[in-house]
C-alpha cells in the first residue's frame, strides 16, 4: 500500500514541479499576480517547483520517504490554507498558479483534493513508522 501512496505523491509533485518549470514565465507571472508582496512572489516562483521536485525525490527512497511524506503534508497544508482563504473570499482577487489540468478545478474542488492528498500523505507517514 505504501508504494501506491508514495507513487501517487511522486506523480503529483513531479507533474506540478515540472509544469511550473516548463511554463516558468507564465508561472512566475501568476505568482506575481498573487495577493502577497512581489518580493515573496519572486522567491516562491523558484522555491515552489524546486520544493515539489525535492519532495518527489525524497519519496523515491525508503531512507528519505518519511521526510517526503512530512514535507508533502506541510506543503499541502500551506496550499489548503491558501485555497480555503480564497474560497471564503478573504482576498480581493483570486489568481491560480495551478499546474495544467488542475487549473480547471474550482476552489472547492481544490480544497477537497488537497484535503484528500493530506490524508494520503498522512496514511503514508503512518505506514512508514
Amino acid at each position: 500500500m505504501h508504494k501506491i501512496i508514495s507513487t501517487l505523491l511522486i506523480l503529483l509533485w513531479t507533474y506540478t514541479g515540472f509544469d511550473k518549470i516548463f511554463r516558468f514565465e507564465a508561472s512566475r507571472k501568476a505568482f506575481l499576480n498573487q495577493t502577497f508582496p512581489a518580493e515573496l512572489a519572486e522567491i516562491l516562483a523558484y522555491a515552489i517547483p524546486i520544493t515539489e521536485l525535492l519532495l518527489a525525490l525524497l519519496l523515491l527512497f525508503k531512507v528519505t520517504r518519511w521526510w517526503g511524506y512530512l514535507g508533502s503534508i506541510l506543503l499541502l497544508t500551506v496550499f489548503i490554507t491558501y485555497v480555503g482563504l480564497i474560497w471564503v473570499g478573504a482576498f480581493p482577487r483570486v489568481p491560480c498558479n495551478c499546474a495544467g489540468i488542475l487549473e480547471s478545478l474550482g476552489w472547492a474542488e481544490h480544497f477537497w483534493m488537497n484535503l484528500g492528498l493530506i490524508g494520503v500523505a498522512t496514511a503514508g507517514i503512518r505506514l512508514e513508522d
